[in-house]
């Protein structure tokens, strides 16, 4: 870099800064006014002219994708300079020609503010939190919200319900039967084997409520038909049968009183 080229712009009251740092030609005016601690509503047109011309003349042709933005406000820089320059015929009719560019950069300014702020809050929620964090929002009370809904809207949302159509489902149980006939072959097979059986033992290996209680029908009615008798030493005790034709060995059983319920004719 040549140094006496640099003394003589700062001399003339120019500022050396690189383009490429900057995101565009507002970023570059706000540089030029905040370091110079000039006042933005109060713009020295002809010498943020002059230096904005001074930063951009260093754009070459491989900046050709960001230089027509320089440009423009160059352009329109010149254009405020040159009306600035000119003589008003009424300063109360006319609208400073620096307002619109002062409106675009406070726009731009509290943008970048606002962008700032929002990337610290983003590096502080990253650095306390885990990525896809949500937090959890707190239930509103109740008792805080007031009730505004009257009986009149109530009863007009209540008539507006409607009832979803009936489903007409075929409900079928697949079980095997049990019969009664089946039981009282069952019972008769075990008296062949003995005098007696518990009824216990006749519902062994079946698991189902309705093997007792067709088992017990199928009892009732051969004692029903004197095929065979019933007796219960006593009130929800094992109940026993007995076969008919052998009554009259029929003795209580072991550490138990004598039958004191008996059913069957």
């Amino acid at each position: 870099m040549d140094l006496t080229v640099v003394g003589r712009a700062e001399r003339e009251g120019f500022l050396l800064v690189e383009i490429d740092r900057f995101q565009g030609p507002l970023d570059l005016m706000l540089h030029l006014i905040r370091t110079q601690d000039i006042d933005v509503f109060d713009i020295p047109i002809s010498k943020i002219t002059d230096q904005f011309l001074q930063a951009i003349k260093g754009l070459g042709a491989e900046d050709l994708d960001g230089a027509g933005e320089f440009l423009e406000m160059a352009a329109t820089l010149i254009r405020i300079k040159a009306q600035m320059l000119l003589p008003r015929l009424s300063e109360e009719d006319e609208e400073d020609p620096r307002a619109e560019l002062v409106r675009r950069l406070l726009e731009y300014e509290q943008i970048r503010e606002v962008t700032l702020r929002m990337r610290v809050a983003e590096a502080d929620r990253e650095r306390r939190f885990a990525k896809g964090y949500i937090p959890v929002r707190p239930k509103a009370n109740l008792a805080d919200v007031p009730l505004e809904t009257t009986w009149e809207e109530v009863f007009a949302a209540a008539l507006r319900v409607q009832l979803p159509p009936p489903r007409h489902v075929d409900h079928r149980v697949t079980q095997r039967p049990v019969t009664m006939e089946e039981k009282a072959v069952l019972i008769l097979q075990k008296l062949t084997e003995g005098t007696r059986v518990q009824f216990s033992k006749l519902l062994e290996g079946f698991r189902e409520r309705s093997h007792g209680v067709m088992t017990f029908l199928a009892g009732l009615e051969l004692s029903r038909r004197r095929v065979l008798f019933l007796r219960q030493t006593k009130p929800f005790a094992e109940l026993w049968m007995y076969r008919r034709d052998d009554e009259s060995s029929v003795a209580p059983e072991p550490d138990a009183p004598e039958p004191g319920l008996e059913q069957g004719a």
